[in-house]
This record gives C-alpha cells, structure tokens and sequence, in this order.
C-alpha cells in the first residue's frame, strides 16, 4: 500500500503519540486528518504538518459521524484508519464505581468502535483500508490498579482481531500496537499522581515508571509512530504487536 494519495484519520491527533503519527504519516505522503477533544493542539500539529483538524468527541457516536463526514469531505474517501484516542486512570478495584468504568470503556473501547464502523464502509468500497488501534500492553497483560483500563484495552486488541478475520481477502487490515509507559501527557500525569499520593520525586516517579517497561525506559511517541506506519504499509494482518 503507497501512501500518497491516502486518507489516514488520526483520532487523539493533537498530542502524544497521534501528534507523532501525524508526522510520520504526512512526511510518507498521505492526506491527513487529525481528530481530538481540544481545538489548540490540533490547530498546532496542522500547522506543522498541513493536517486537516475537526474536533471530536469519540465516545459521542453521532459527533463521531460528524468528524468523518467532515474528513472524507475534505481529503476524500478515508483509506487508513489510526484509532489512538484513549485516557487512563488508577485506582484499587474496590473503589471503583460504574460511573468511573463506563467512562474509561467510553473512550478506550467505544471509540474505537465508533470510528471503526465509520472507516470501514468507505474501505470496502475502495477495496482496501488499513485499521490500526493503539492499544496499550494493558490490552494482553493484567496490571493492577487499572482493571477498566486493561479490559478496554483487551477489548480494543480483541475488536482488531476480529475485523481481521471478517474483513481477511476484502483488501482492509487490522491491527493493535501494545506501547508499554510512552513519554507522553499521560505518563506525566501519572508521575504527578504518584508524586502526590506518595512523596517520591518526579525523578523517581518517572523511573518507577520506565522500569515498568522491559526496556527500562520510557518509549519515545515517534517509536510507536514508525511501527503504525510499517503496519499501515503492509499486508500484516490482526497482529497485536507489543512495543516496551
């Protein structure tokens, strides 16, 4: 699959990892555009890469249709797909409610499914389409303190294998990338919140965290950004790839 002339749609496009994606897809060639929450760091990565922006919110199924609509008017009929929208909490199993599951499951797993059944008509028409989610490696380990983050995630990283399976042989593949702790806003509020809750550093706080990971180090959002692009660029297909 040659990227120029592709419409990729980055959900989450305006920090992190999807500002990252961003990037790499539009240095490759592809028509761009970048979905999120809040309207300033999406204003920001198009004017560094000449994305099209709308904000979206993902677990809004009809904001959702708004965004793609918007999108395919704007770039065309979208042919790759980066589900990267996601948020994440910590806290013991106990003293979790309903209201705090439903929340994280909205955003994490919801939106993937809604951006999903967006992408896929318009890939079947085209007779190709690429799907990658950024899952997390939640998504095929436990980890404790986050049991509604890891079963969104599993969930997600379920999703990707069974739209691999309907859709193998119609020209549309699907796949999760599993970062472990990435350098992002996300990590840094984590650090925020270890520092708060338990008078470590920020030092120390970002270290506990890095060596979570099996490489003893925070992944850089570009690491990730290079394997959507290997995965958007080949015929892989249902693949949960770990990257820690």
């Amino acid at each position: 699959m040659t990227f120029a002339g592709q419409h990729a749609v980055i959900t989450g496009g305006g920090t992190g990892i999807g500002r990252a994606i961003a990037h790499a897809l539009a240095e490759q060639g592809a028509k761009v555009s970048l979905l999120g929450r809040r309207i300033e760091p999406l204003k920001a990565v198009s004017e560094e890469t000449g994305a099209f922006f709308t904000t979206c919110d993902v677990t809004d199924p009809s904001r959702v249709a708004m965004a793609f609509k918007a999108a395919r008017d704007r770039n065309g009929s979208i042919s790759v797909l980066v589900a990267n929208a996601g948020a994440a909490s910590s806290a013991p199993f106990a003293k979790i409610d309903a209201e705090a599951w439903r929340d994280t499951m909205a955003v994490n797993l919801d939106g993937v499914f809604h951006c999903c059944r967006e992408a896929v008509g318009p890939m079947l028409e085209r007779g190709e389409g690429r799907i990658v989610t950024i899952a997390s490696t939640a998504g095929l380990h436990g980890y404790a303190y986050t049991a509604p983050y890891c079963a969104a995630k599993h969930g997600a990283v379920g999703l990707m294998r069974a739209l691999a399976a309907e859709y193998a042989g119609k020209g549309i593949t699907a796949n999760a990338v599993c970062p472990g702790f990435v350098d992002t806003e996300i990590v840094a509020e984590a650090v925020r919140n270890i520092v708060a809750k338990t008078g470590r550093s920020e030092v120390e706080a970002r270290a506990d965290l890095a060596r979570m990971n099996p490489s003893g180090r925070l992944i850089a959002p570009e690491e990730v950004a290079q394997l959507v692009v290997e995965l958007v660029g080949s015929e892989r297909n249902g693949e949960a790839v770990e990257l820690a």
